[in-house]
C-alpha cells in the first residue's frame, strides 16, 4: 500500500522523533565500536550483515520494532462491514487491523497493568525460556468469552491486553440496529472477570472473580473513562484484596450523545434497589417456607435441605440460581457424552485453612469452567444444566453418601417414571428401584448399586422441593416429586423472582462453552515420547536395557479407544479385534502383559509416578529377561473447555 508523499513525510518524521527519543543513534555507535573491538580481527571489515546481527542479538532491533508499533485510540471509519467473532487483542494489535461490524456498538476494555497483587512481592524477574508461574484473565460477557495471554506472576503483574465486546439486545427486536446510549442503559449484564494463576506444574487456582460494571463510560466524556478495579480473594479471602488491575473502557464507535453521569448513578441505583427488594422478599418467602416446613416433623432439622449456597465472593444465592438450561452447540452430541466432559473436569474441594471440616464454595459457572476443576456441586450444576438443554427433567440432589458426607448429584426422571442418578464425578448412571420398608421381611427387595444413603432436597432452575417423607434414605425414596405429601415444593413463582434470567441484576449470567484449544494427535505424540524417556532412563537406574516394540505401541490404539467409548457409552466394543491382534502379533512362546490407566491432566511425569504405585505396571516397566519388548501407547480425548481424558497402557512380552 502507497502512502501520500505528505503522509510519508510525516511518517518518516514521528521515526526519527521516536528514535531520537530512544536514543538509537547513539546505542547503535556503542555497539558498533564494541563489536570492532572485540569481534572483528586488525584486518577484516565489518559488513552491514555483521551490524545488523550485532544489534539484534543486543535486542536493540527488537526494542525499536516494539517502540514503534503506532497503537491508536480512536478508531477509522474505514472498516470492513463483515461481523466478526469476539476478539482479544494483545498490546501489539490496533483496533483499525480487525474486521468489525460499523453497525454494531462495541465496548473496547483493555487492561493496563496490574499492581499491589502483595503475595508475589518476592517474586524474582522470570529469566528468559523460564518456566514460571502465570496469571490468565477470563472475560464473560453476553456469550462473548475471552482469555489474555498468560503473563508471569508478579507484585506488577504486566497485563496489557484489549478485549472487543459487542454491546447488543436481541431481546428488544432491535438486534440489528445500533445500540444508543439509552439502550444500553438498559443492559444490566456486568464484564464477568476470572483471574486464575497455573503454577509450574499447571495446576490451576482461582485468584479472584470480580462483577465490573461497565455502564460508567455512558456518562464519560467522548465515551472513555479509566477504572481502577480491586480485586477481592475468594472463599475464606473474600474480605482480602489481591491486587489492582488497571483498566479502560472506549465506546466504539464514539457516543453521538453521553448521558449525563446522574442519570447513569440514578438507574444504576434503581437497579440495586429492586434487586435487594425482590431478594428480601425471596428471604422471607424461604424463611417462612422452612418454618413449615419444620412442623411436619422436627426431625427435618437434621436433613440436608440447602436453600441458600455461597459462591466463590461469599455471597448467599439461592441454589437454583446455579442451574439453567444450558445447551452445548455442536461441542457435544448426547447426554452421556455431557456427562463424560463434566466427569473429565477435575475433582478438587474448596480449600480451608486449618481444621474444622469442609469449607462451603459453590463457583459461579464461568470460574469452574475456567479453572478446569471444582467440587462435587460444581460438577453437579453444570451437568443438570447440561441435560436440562437436552430436554430432560433433570434436578440436583443434594444428600450424603456413606458415613454421613454431603454430597451433590444429578437426577432424570422419565416419562415412563423411571428414575436415574448420574454421578457427576465419574459419569456413571444407576437406575434408582425404592425398596418398600413395609413388605414383609421375606420379600426381596433391589440392593442399590449407588453410593447415596440421604437425600434431603432436589432443584432445578424452576422447581425447589424438600424430602418430607418419614425417612430421608434412598434406597427407599419414592420421587414422585408431584405428591405434596412426600415432597415439599416452593412457589415456582418465588423462584422466578430471583433466579430467571434477568431477574435480578445480581445474577451471574450463564457463559457458553469453548472448544478445545488442544491437539489431540500433538499431545497424544509428546506425552507419549516423555513416557517412552521416563521409563528408559528408570530401568537405566535398574541396570537393564530398553528395547521398544513400536508395532506392539500402535497395536494398543484400538483398546485405548475402545476404553473411552465405554466411558461415554457404557458399550463395549472392539475387544475382539484386539485381541486377535495382540496374538498375532506376541511370538509363541512368549507372554504378553498390558496394563492401562485413566487420567485427566496431561503431566506425563505425574502420570507415570502414579503407575509405579501399581505392583502390575511396576512389574511391565521393570520386567527383566533376554527378549524382553517394551510398548506405550498414549491417547488423548479432547472436550470443551481443553478438559481431556488421558489414557496410557504400558504393555510388555517376554
Amino acid at each position: 500500500m502507497s502512502l501520500p508523499p505528505e503522509k510519508a513525510s510525516e511518517l518518516k518524521q514521528l521515526i526519527h522523533q521516536q528514535l531520537s527519543k530512544m536514543d538509537v543513534h547513539g546505542r547503535i555507535r556503542e555497539i558498533l565500536a564494541e563489536t570492532i573491538r572485540e569481534e572483528l580481527a586488525p584486518d577484516q571489515h565489518l559488513s552491514t550483515e555483521d551490524l545488523i546481527k550485532a544489534l539484534r542479538r543486543r535486542g536493540i532491533i527488537d526494542d525499536v520494532m516494539k517502540e514503534l508499533n503506532f497503537v491508536t485510540d480512536s478508531v477509522e471509519q474505514e472498516l470492513p462491514s463483515s461481523p466478526k467473532q469476539p476478539i482479544c487483542f494483545d498490546r501489539q494489535s490496533t483496533l483499525k487491523k480487525t474486521n468489525i461490524d460499523p453497525t454494531r456498538r462495541y465496548l473496547y476494555l483493555q487492561v493496563l497493568g496490574g499492581k499491589a497483587f502483595l503475595e508475589h512481592l518476592q517474586e524474582p524477574e522470570p529469566l528468559p525460556g523460564q518456566v514460571c508461574s502465570t496469571f490468565t484473565l477470563c472475560l464473560h460477557y453476553r456469550n462473548q468469552r475471552f482469555r489474555s495471554k498468560p503473563v508471569p506472576c508478579a507484585c506488577e503483574p504486566d497485563f496489557h491486553d484489549g478485549f472487543l465486546l459487542e454491546v447488543h439486545r436481541e431481546s428488544l427486536g432491535d438486534g440489528t440496529r445500533m445500540a444508543d446510549s439509552t439502550t444500553m442503559l438498559s443492559i444490566s449484564d456486568p464484564i464477568h472477570m476470572v483471574l486464575i494463576k497455573t503454577d509450574i506444574f499447571g495446576e490451576t487456582t482461582l485468584v479472584a472473580s470480580y462483577f465490573l460494571e461497565w455502564r460508567s463510560v455512558l456518562g464519560s466524556e467522548n465515551g472513555v473513562t479509566s477504572l481502577t478495579v480491586e480485586l477481592m480473594g475468594v472463599g475464606t479471602e473474600s474480605k482480602v484484596s489481591v491486587g489492582i488491575l488497571n483498566i479502560k473502557l472506549e465506546m466504539y464507535p464514539p457516543l453521538n450523545q453521553t448521558l449525563s453521569q446522574e442519570v447513569v448513578n440514578t438507574q444504576l441505583a434503581l437497579e440495586r434497589q429492586k434487586t435487594a427488594e425482590k431478594e428480601r422478599l425471596f428471604l422471607v418467602y424461604a424463611k417462612q417456607w422452612w418454618r413449615e416446613y419444620l412442623q411436619i416433623r422436627p426431625s427435618h432439622n437434621s436433613r440436608l435441605v440447602k436453600i441458600f449456597a455461597q459462591d466463590e465472593n461469599g455471597v448467599n444465592r439461592p441454589v437454583c440460581s446455579y442451574v439453567k438450561p444450558l445447551r452445548a452447540g455442536r461441542l457435544l452430541d448426547t447426554p452421556r457424552q455431557a456427562a463424560r466432559f463434566v466427569n473429565v473436569l477435575g475433582y478438587e474441594r474448596a480449600p480451608v485453612i486449618g481444621g474444622g471440616g469442609k469449607q462451603e464454595q459453590w463457583c459461579t459457572l464461568l470460574a469452574f469452567l475456567c479453572r478446569n476443576k471444582g467440587d462435587c456441586e460444581d460438577h453437579a450444576n453444570l451437568l443438570c444444566s447440561l441435560l436440562l438443554g437436552y430436554g430432560l427433567e433433570a434436578f440436583v440432589c443434594v444428600g450424603t453418601k456413606a458415613k454421613g458426607v454431603p454430597h451433590a448429584w444429578v437426577m432424570t426422571c422419565g416419562t415412563d417414571g423411571t428414575i436415574t442418578f448420574w454421578e457427576s464425578l465419574t459419569g456413571h448412571r444407576y437406575i434408582h428401584k425404592p425398596t418398600n420398608p413395609d413388605e414383609p421381611p421375606v420379600a426381596e427387595q433391589p440392593k442399590p448399586l449407588y453410593p447415596y444413603r440421604t437425600i434431603g432436597c432436589v432443584f432445578n432452575h424452576q422447581m425447589f422441593l424438600g424430602n418430607c417423607q418419614p425417612s430421608d434414605a434412598v434406597e427407599t425414596c419414592v420421587f414422585d416429586l408431584n405428591d405434596e405429601s412426600k415432597w415439599k415444593p416452593m412457589s415456582e413463582e418465588a423462584i422466578k423472582s430471583v433466579c430467571a434470567p434477568g431477574a435480578t441484576t445480581s445474577l451471574p449470567p450463564f457463559p457458553p462453552l469453548c472448544a478445545s484449544t488442544i491437539d489431540a494427535s500433538v499431545t497424544s505424540n509428546e506425552i507419549e515420547m516423555q513416557l517412552r524417556l521416563l521409563v528408559s532412563e528408570h530401568r537405566k537406574d535398574l541396570g537393564l536395557t530398553t528395547v521398544w516394540e513400536d508395532q506392539l505401541s500402535y497395536l494398543l490404539s484400538p483398546a485405548l479407544a475402545s476404553y473411552e467409548f465405554e466411558r461415554t457409552t457404557s458399550i463395549s466394543a472392539g475387544n475382539e479385534e484386539f485381541q486377535d491382534a495382540i496374538r498375532r502379533a506376541v511370538p509363541d512362546g512368549h507372554t504378553f502383559k498390558g496394563f492401562p490407566i485413566h487420567f485427566v491432566y496431561r503431566n506425563a511425569r505425574r502420570a507415570f509416578a502414579t503407575c509405579l504405585r501399581s505392583p502390575f505396571c511396576e512389574e511391565i516397566i521393570c520386567c527383566r529377561g533376554d527378549q524382553v519388548r517394551l510398548a506405550v501407547r498414549v491417547r488423548v480425548f479432547t472436550y470443551p473447555e481443553s478438559a481431556c481424558a488421558v489414557w496410557i497402557m504400558f504393555a510388555s512380552y517376554m
